[in-house]
């Protein structure tokens, strides 16, 4: 549902230099059911360990008590895109893409006025990704106005906890169902003349994220205390009391969390999830028992970039850069001539002042220190 480069990935349960040291890749090939034998949380992770499946059953899901909607815009009529002409090998992709989708009873054949095309898309490793071309359906839509976690809201509530793990959901699309009236609009064709519409929620629609953020906060409210969710990542974080340690408490917490996942066939992703650490990676920020720091992922991928040259380059360094602004010392004054540039019918010219405001942003950034969740938070 998300980019890799959106995606806070971490391993087991490390401290704060191996986060720092290890890569995304190193952190992937580390996590195993071997490498929790020593986690105080592996006894307990075993015995769910049907929640942490290499792949997702290929199965029609449960209601989960929020299904996908497709409202369209008033005026809309078919959405329609012709599907193009694919090499033989991605026609073949296609139709066994579809074969196993119908085994699975994701979908099924369609007569619907409606009509997507389908392509495929290089994986890093080989193969292909199979993709809908939704663009019309997508421009039809009225877009969902769920509301996004806040950031700052999510430390806030970690800001005296000890103890932290973190899972990230696996194959959001094909995991919640499709409102019954709306699966004509997901129809989709292929090459090889087929017409299908999903009765799950399938890739490529607008409103598909903000779909799943809202069904895993509806089944995650009883926990949200001690387990919120942002989008398919889900934060659990506890500290001793009651006379019992912050071990014990957090133990009671994620079986919690996990009985939920089990019973509404929620999964995570066993390689990018975080257990029972002194901090886990955060929407760009390292939390943990001793405060918030920026991500040295980020901040390297910020202190890298190069000079922008128009406006667009402008745009992708200060969204980054606004992920952890909060690290960054007088941030506003230091943004001024670099917003300037961003204004309507403003000439793109780079002076010596933004280049200046450039270099004192990643600057700031390196140097920013570790601060406590109330602290940072509560600024945002």
């Amino acid at each position: 549902m998300f980019t890799e480069n959106e995606r806070v990935l971490s391993s087991s349960s490390m401290d704060e230099s191996v986060l720092d040291e290890k890569t995304r890749v190193e952190r992937y090939d580390s996590q195993s059911w071997e490498s929790l034998k020593t986690n105080p949380l592996y006894e307990d992770l075993v015995e769910f360990k049907d929640v942490f499946p290499e792949t997702v059953p290929c199965e029609l899901p449960k209601d989960k008590g929020i299904r996908h909607e497709v409202e369209l815009k008033p005026g809309s009529k078919y959405c329609v895109m012709k599907q193009w002409p694919l090499p033989r090998e991605q026609v073949l992709a296609i139709d066994k893409f579809f074969a196993d989708r119908l085994a699975a009873g994701h979908v099924r054949e369609s007569t619907s006025p409606h009509s997507s095309p389908t392509f495929c898309v290089r994986k890093a490793t080989g193969g292909w990704w199979i993709v809908h071309a939704f663009n019309k359906l997508n421009a039809a839509t009225v877009p969902a106005q769920t509301p996004i976690p806040r950031k700052d809201v999510i430390i806030d509530g970690m800001s005296k906890s000890t103890i932290f793990s973190s899972m990230d959901l696996m194959d959001g699309f094909r995991q919640i169902l499709m409102r019954e009236r709306d699966i004509p609009y997901t129809a989709v064709s292929t090459p090889s003349g087929m017409l299908w519409e999903w009765l799950v929620m399938p890739q490529g629609l607008s409103n598909a994220p903000a779909t799943f953020n809202r069904c895993v906060s509806h089944l995650l409210r009883p926990v949200r205390e001690f387990a919120p969710s942002y989008f398919d990542d889900v934060f659990i974080h506890s500290r001793a009391m009651d006379g019992k340690s912050d071990v014990e408490v957090h133990r009671y917490h994620v079986r919690q969390v996990l009985t939920i996942m089990r019973k509404h066939q929620l999964y995570a992703n066993l390689k990018k999830c975080t257990f029972a650490a002194s901090e886990i990676p955060l929407l760009g920020c390292i939390v943990g028992k001793n405060g918030v720091r920026p991500d040295t992922e980020k901040i390297k991928s910020i202190t890298d970039w190069p000079v922008p040259v128009d406006v667009r380059g402008l745009r992708k360094i200060l969204g980054l850069v606004a992920y952890l602004h909060k690290c960054s010392r007088n941030y506003a004054e230091m943004t001024v001539h670099l917003s300037r540039l961003l204004k309507k019918n403003e000439r793109w010219l780079w002076n010596a002042e933004c280049q200046r405001s450039f270099d004192g942003i990643k600057q700031s950034l390196i140097k920013s220190p570790v601060r406590s969740g109330q602290a940072i938070s509560c600024g945002l």
